[in-house]
């Protein structure tokens, strides 16, 4: 391995970036799919005039490499850069590994975990596709070829795995197999029931808790999960607002989506019932879950006592022992949002290549407003957590640290 350094003036700080996306190589599947189902594989065909993700004559989505940043690591805003451009107009670090680590060695970042684009963000889109065979064909081969990226990177590169939900052998079956493979934790919808399915909290899905639990992989929930939370252009914003002030207005409402899966899950029991599990909120940021995890906490005792009795623990305790949630640009009141959600709790991310990324300076920010905490805070929230949540293979190289142990420090007080 090559000598791997820390960003400017931490030099031996190990940083995760916990959220950032793969645009999906337009080959992606036929490539690796047999002959006799390369034409019904996700693949780029022109629809109408304007390039598209296709599978099986079902349109997911626009062939956008969803991708602001170019190849000479300029940042570009505004929505038409997102939804627009294709990925050879993009930079490379996008969809390439070879790239993309030249980006991150470029800023001090050793590791990145990875989420889909094309399938959603939760592998949701996949379960539109009429033929069950195909869906989990299409599920088998993403996870194939984001191993295989996982291993080119010389394991610097994290991929979270997608699993066929529809299907809950199926799901267990993948589970295994993506452990075996070396993934590091499963991506998966939020909202089940919106295909006919019933919803995460129901004694349906045990099976897929028990086997994340025996594998120790973690369940991520990231933004956008979901038809009824993709509202960038739907509920959130009103009509008359331009593209980029709906781009923006959504973005800012979604973040706070995830309230609803963390209610959902802690309410439903789902902790309770599975206390080894381990549950990420990706992208959701974290300056509201103070406010969200009191509020969780009172609701709880006055309007539904029923379920206090059968819960053993407070939502906000059921958070701080399983739940983890990721940051990128929140600022003045960083410092005391971890504090009070956990430092054990919380993860960086920088959301690259996407229009509320980070770059072209993706730590200077966030290095900055935590520049008068202890070191040891330092290095669980920006790799440490991180590291230790998704068991990731941290290098040994000397001059790297990072503290991999739980503190132990009581959330919700001051951090000495």
């Amino acid at each position: 391995m090559s000598q791997i350094s820390g960003p400017e003036g931490h030099p031996d700080l190990l940083v995760v970036d916990s959220d950032t996306h793969f645009s999906e190589p337009w080959d992606l599947w036929t490539s690796r799919g047999p002959a006799s189902m390369k034409d019904r594989l996700p693949q780029v065909r022109d629809v109408d005039g304007a390039l598209s993700w296709v599978v099986d004559d079902l349109v997911l989505g626009p062939a956008a490499a969803n991708c602001v940043v170019d190849a000479q690591g300029e940042k570009h805003l505004g929505a038409e850069w997102c939804f627009e451009r294709l990925i050879h107009e993009v930079s490379p670090a996008a969809s390439q590994v070879k790239p993309r680590l030249e980006m991150m060695d470029s800023h001090g970042v050793w590791a990145h975990l990875m989420y889909p684009n094309a399938v959603g963000f939760g592998g949701h889109q996949l379960g539109n596709v009429g033929d069950m065979v195909l869906r989990n064909l299409c599920v088998q081969i993403y996870n194939d070829a984001m191993a295989e990226f996982q291993e080119q990177s010389g394991d610097r590169l994290f991929p979270m795995a997608v699993i066929p939900w529809w299907d809950i052998t199926a799901s267990v079956r993948e589970i295994h197999r993506v452990k075996e493979l070396g993934l590091c934790g499963v991506n998966t919808t939020a909202d089940p029931q919106e295909a006919g399915f019933p919803d995460l909290s129901e004694d349906h899905w045990s099976p897929v808790w028990e086997t994340l639990e025996e594998t120790g992989l973690p369940l991520n929930f990231h933004i956008g999960a979901s038809a009824t939370q993709s509202n960038f252009f739907g509920t959130a914003p009103w009509p008359s607002r331009t593209n980029d002030e709906k781009l923006a207005i959504g973005s800012a409402v979604l973040y706070q989506s995830n309230a609803r899966v963390i209610a959902n899950m802690i309410y439903g029991g789902i902790p309770e019932r599975h206390p080894d599990l381990k549950i990420v909120s990706v992208e959701s940021g974290i300056g509201w879950l103070p406010f969200f995890l009191q509020a969780l906490d009172y609701q709880l005792g006055e309007t539904a006592p029923g379920l206090r009795k059968q819960l053993s623990l407070l939502p906000s305790e059921y958070f701080r022992r399983q739940f983890a949630a990721c940051f990128w640009f929140e600022r003045d009141l960083l410092v005391p949002a971890i504090e009070y959600v956990g430092i054990d709790n919380c993860l960086f991310e920088t959301d690259f290549p996407h229009p509320t990324c980070l770059y072209p300076a993706p730590l200077e920010g966030t290095l900055a407003a935590l520049k008068d905490v202890p070191e040891n805070f330092r290095r669980k929230v920006m790799g440490g957590n991180a590291a230790r949540i998704y068991n990731l293979p941290v290098p040994t190289d000397a001059s790297l640290m990072v503290d991999l142990a739980p503190s132990g420090t009581r959330a919700g007080t001051r951090i000495t």
